[in-house]
C-alpha cells in the first residue's frame, strides 16, 4: 500500500526512487526535521550521515549516498506520518525508539526547537506508536550526548 502511495507522488518521466523501508523512512524524516527551518546546515547533514553510518553499520560514502536518496524522496513524499508509519510497520520497539533519538539529535543538532521540527517529531512520534514520555525520553537523551559531544570538543 505504501509502496503505491509513494509512486502516485513520484512525475511521470523523473529519476526512480527505491521504495522506502525503515532506513530510508528515518532518513527521510531527519532530513525533513533538519530542513523544515528553512537552515538545511553543514552540521545537521553531517549528523544524520553519521547516524545514518552508526544505525546501519555504513562508511562515510555510503551513508552520505543513502542521505542524498533521502533528500529525494523527502522531497517526493506526502505526509511525515506515511514514514513514521512505515517504521512501525517494518520495526520493533528498540527501532522505533532509536529513530525517535535520531530525531531528536537533529531536532537539537543547533541548540534550537523551531516549531516545525516539534510538529515533525509529534507526527512521527504518533505514527510510530510512540508515547509523549518515549519523546520525551529521547528528548533528554539527544540533549545529553550533544552535551557529551561539546565537552569532547
Amino acid at each position: 500500500m505504501l509502496k503505491k502511495l509513494f509512486q502516485a507522488f513520484r512525475p511521470k518521466g523523473a529519476v526512480t526512487l527505491p521504495d522506502p523501508d525503515a532506513e530510508l523512512a528515518l532518513g527521510a524524516l531527519m532530513v525533513r526535521v533538519a530542513q523544515s527551518d528553512r537552515e538545511y546546515q553543514l552540521e545537521e547533514i553531517s549528523l544524520i550521515d553519521r547516524i545514518l553510518a552508526q544505525l546501519y553499520q555504513h562508511d562515510a560514502i555510503e551513508a552520505a549516498k543513502v542521505r542524498a536518496t533521502c533528500e529525494k524522496l523527502q522531497a517526493a513524499a506526502p505526509e511525515s506520518d506515511t514514514f513514521g508509519q512505515l517504521i512501525r510497520e517494518t520495526t520493533g520497539i528498540e527501532e522505533r525508539l532509536a529513530a525517535m533519538d535520531a530525531l531528536w539529535e537533529v531536532v537539537l543538532a543547533d541548540n534550537r526547537e523551531h516549531p516545525g521540527e516539534i510538529t515533525i517529531i509529534e507526527e512521527a512520534r504518533i505514527a510510530m506508536g510512540l508515547s509523549l514520555a518515549d519523546s520525551q525520553a529521547a528528548r533528554v537523551k539527544a540533549k545529553a550526548k550533544i552535551a557529551s559531544q561539546s565537552e569532547e570538543n
